[in-house]
């Protein structure tokens, strides 16, 4: 085994989730992960905690997802909302041997199984906001990904491993100084009361006056890197135009334009799969508003690769999320959906917070 899948799990359990003896722990990922699951197992049984392992089958869902009842769609398994009260931790392996699964399914079947877990989701976020539940979700590197971030396999492993240090003999040290380093940042910017997004395509204000913003630095997220908080929800207002594609659901939704007022999105339109877009943001009323702002801060991240958890870390980005607020920042935004969307800012980009200019293309300034 390659020894930095060993040393990812080891980081996951002991860092990220500072899983304890007693605990329940549901390790759930696609067999294509089969090598990092087997490893967190272990790492669970080491510290004396109470693993349990949910093999996730795309294909099973693409046959509900196409061939199931309304009733089907909505049926929300009694088992899936006693987990989510129940567990103590939970770490979620990413890693397919296909990313177009999803991709013949009608949007309004993904959207009425989506509207059903809403009551799941909220859950979620809560426990995991106050602390009671704790998540990350990782990367495993598969062929299908690395297809997608065109990168052979080896360098997908190079570029995953990379992403998180764990070339370094004590990723664990690295972390903790970039926890210290953006808590700083994180402190000050919960001074501010106004944010000014600026950069090509892109004219948004938005109010973040009483939110908290967090930083990410490996304990909910890995590899991380971002500092993100809810903006008040009626305050967002202007129009962004996303430089990135926007994935969710196995789909890709390219050149997305949003146009905001009093907080709610207005006019939408995209290049490509605009008819998903628009499914999406009427799900429910809160998906046409914004969740959470963040700004990416890991450098080590240097490319695109259509897999959202590096690229809206990518250092020198924003990503804004439609739908669900994340409620440890203070945001109350309910919706079934948090989809994020990133911007690149190292091309003339620039943030003023309350008139100040605090970051400009790519880099803070306090």
């Amino acid at each position: 085994m390659d020894p930095r899948i060993k040393r990812l799990a080891k980081l996951l359990i002991g860092y990220s989730l500072e899983l304890k003896k007693g605990q329940l722990i549901k390790i759930q990922g696609e067999y294509a992960s089969y090598p990092l699951i087997k490893a967190a197992y272990d790492e669970a049984i080491k510290v004396g905690a109470f693993p349990y392992v949910e093999l996730l089958l795309p294909e099973t869902r693409e046959t509900l997802m196409k061939n199931g009842s309304d009733a089907q769609l909505k049926f929300v398994s009694p088992l899936t909302n006693l987990e989510v009260n129940k567990l103590d931790a939970m770490l979620s392996i990413w890693g397919t041997d296909n990313k177009c699964t999803m991709a013949g399914v009608d949007p309004k079947r993904m959207s009425l199984a989506q509207s059903a877990r809403k009551k799941y989701m909220m859950k979620f976020f809560k426990r995991v906001g106050d602390g009671s539940l704790s998540w990350v979700g990782t990367q495993f590197p598969t062929a299908a990904d690395a297809q997608d971030a065109e990168m052979s396999l080896s360098e997908y492993e190079d570029f995953v491993f990379g992403a998180g240090h764990l070339n370094s003999s004590d990723p664990e040290k690295y972390w903790k100084k970039i926890k210290k380093e953006q808590t700083r940042i994180a402190r000050i910017l919960n001074k501010f009361k106004e944010l000014h997004i600026t950069c090509p395509g892109t004219d948004l204000k938005m109010n973040v006056k009483g939110r908290k913003w967090i930083s990410c630095h490996g304990t909910e997220n890995f590899p991380d890197g971002e500092i993100f908080t809810g903006p008040i929800e009626n305050s967002v207002e202007g129009v962004v135009s996303f430089s990135y594609p926007g994935f969710y659901n196995g789909k890709s939704v390219e050149g997305v334009k949003l146009e905001f007022k009093a907080g709610k999105v207005v006019k939408s339109t995209a290049e490509r799969n605009e008819k998903f877009l628009k499914t999406m943001l009427d799900i429910d009323p809160g998906a046409k508003r914004i969740g959470e702002f963040a700004i990416g801060t890991n450098y080590q991240i240097k490319q695109f690769t259509r897999n959202t958890l590096f690229d809206e870390k990518i250092g020198g980005t924003f990503h804004m999320a439609l739908g669900a607020s994340i409620p440890e920042s203070g945001g109350v935004n309910k919706s079934a959906i948090h989809w994020d969307m990133v911007n690149e800012m190292k091309d003339g980009g620039e943030i003023k917070a309350d008139g100040k200019i605090i970051y400009r293309k790519g880099k803070f300034l306090i």
